[in-house]
């Protein structure tokens, strides 16, 4: 049988933490930012777990997933 392989555009956007949550970067921060605002800048910058919906799909491009250290 050969192996499943991870797909390599997803292994770069997420990342695992610890306890097996699947974090991401939140969108908007690449450019545009002087009309934003400091506080919605400092919230965009942070990453956020990703949704239940989405947490089945994104295991299946990341099979061997192991939590960063």
């Amino acid at each position: 049988m050969p192996k499943m392989k991870t797909h390599k555009s997803a292994a770069k956007r997420y990342k695992v933490t610890a306890t097996g949550k699947i974090v991401r970067r939140q969108a908007g921060i690449g450019h545009l930012l002087q009309h934003k605002s400091a506080s919605r800048k400092r919230r965009i910058f942070k990453t956020i777990s990703i949704s239940k919906s989405h947490f089945k799909l994104i295991s299946k491009e990341l099979p061997y997933r192991k939590y960063a250290r």
